[in-house]
């Protein structure tokens, strides 16, 4: 078996483990069933959810078993964990069709067979949901100390600030009873998660001692952060990268990637890809070589794009970028990643009818900073209309330019891209 503990150090990817010796003897002697739990606390997983469910899926292809648990009875809580108010609570219906979803989404990343390695998706409302509170509180409840979980971090910050609800303050209760219900039915040994679930991982695994008397280990994974000092895996506007296409669509997720930071890029590699460590250290020297070529930031955004939405969509918006900087035909992209290519740019939108000037429009658009400026790209020869270089001052486009009978791609020089909608009303 490959020895994942030191991959994982070498990925940056351990932060906390308990005793990491006798850790590694028991992967070694293997294989070792594992798990992270996943809260349906929105309808989609995000870039931050998309490190833990690689943690496993590393796992497995390094031996071992992987356990995907989506909380079906923790999602109706919510983890206090990292918050700094108390949670919003949603319905149980809500819940009940997130679960379903994120099932599916980390289902996606793992192999399921019948062998001693085949992963299994299982949810925690099965064993939560048919307990009554007084055999929660008896025969789980009474290995708790109330000083010790006054002590934690999160609650302690909880108390000094917006105070918490005995509703948060049980979460740790019910995260430790799913560790101890999985060690029950499927011999897991090992939790992962982010290091803001430290507490909660060993709570867990101390609770597995206290009960079975049997040795259970917890290990995280580092916050991962921006070289800029902005939080990984959000917009410049702090809106999140989802999972589903729906929310994200592939062309952005492509682009978050693309315009990583070369600072950040070497570290984004050894946390998400599955490439050797040869490979990764050969793109990293590339990207150092020849920084404006990206190659390093291509490589991550095709090998990430195509994992979590697939070859062909990876195919489609990879054409998309390409034909926006003028090194494709913008006809041939298909209507629904056009539009999100375009919704990636700045942009402006015109009402039916006679369109307005490449110079209005480029103004409008923001490409340029007013319509005397746009004038100017024209006659220089930096303005272009669908790739194609506008070669009046006065030109306007035609409706037969119009890309799906309402898209037009505006460029000025070589890299500013914008985008033109004709609204429908």
């Amino acid at each position: 078996m490959t020895d994942i503990l030191d991959d994982l150090a070498w990925r940056g990817l351990i932060a906390q483990s308990t005793d990491q010796g006798e850790l590694g003897a028991l992967l070694a002697a293997g294989p070792v069933t594992l798990y992270c739990g996943f809260d349906p606390t929105a309808p989609s997983l995000h870039l931050g959810n998309l490190i833990q469910i690689l943690v496993l899926r590393r796992f497995q292809q390094a031996g071992h078993r992987p356990l995907g648990l989506v909380g079906g009875a923790t999602g109706l809580i919510g983890d206090p964990s990292g918050k700094s108010t108390e949670r919003v609570l949603n319905s149980e219906e809500t819940v009940a069709g997130w679960v379903e979803r994120i099932r599916a989404q980390v289902s996606r990343f793992l192999d399921f067979h019948d062998g001693p390695t085949g992963a299994t998706m299982v949810s925690n409302l099965d064993w939560t949901g048919p307990m009554s509170a007084i055999e929660f509180l008896r025969d789980i409840g009474k290995h708790f100390p109330v000083n010790r979980m006054l002590a934690r971090e999160t609650v302690k910050a909880r108390l000094d600030t917006t105070g918490m609800s005995y509703t948060e303050f049980s979460y740790v209760l019910l995260q430790s009873m799913d560790y101890l219900e999985l060690y029950r039915r499927y011999g897991c040994r090992l939790q992962t998660g982010g290091s803001d679930q430290w507490g909660n991982l060993t709570a867990g695994a101390d609770l597995i001692r206290r009960v079975e008397g049997a040795g259970a280990h917890a290990l995280t994974t580092p916050l991962l952060t921006k070289a800029d000092g902005s939080k990984f895996g959000k917009t410049a506007g702090g809106d999140t990268y989802w999972l589903d296409p729906d929310l994200t669509s592939p062309y952005a997720f492509y682009q978050f990637w693309i315009n990583a930071d070369d600072r950040d890029v070497e570290k984004y590699l050894k946390v998400f890809s599955f490439r050797s460590r040869e490979e990764i250290e050969e793109l990293v020297k590339q990207g150092a070589d020849r920084p404006a070529a990206r190659a390093p930031q291509r490589a991550l955004a095709e090998e990430m794009t195509t994992l979590v939405h697939g070859a062909d969509e990876t195919a489609r918006v990879m054409a998309a970028s390409r034909a926006l900087f003028g090194q494709g035909a913008l006809d041939e992209l298909d209507e629904r990643t056009l539009r999100s290519a375009l919704a990636e740019v700045p942009r402006t939108e015109v009402p039916p009818g006679d369109l307005p000037t490449v110079a209005d429009l480029l103004a409008a658009s923001g490409l340029c900073k007013s319509k005397s400026e746009a004038r100017r790209a024209i006659a220089q020869g930096g303005a272009y209309l669908n790739n194609a270089k506008v070669g009046s001052e006065d030109a306007a486009p035609a409706a037969t330019d119009l890309l799906h009978g309402r898209y037009l791609v505006l460029r000025r020089g070589k890299r500013n891209v914008g985008g033109v909608e004709v609204t429908s009303s």
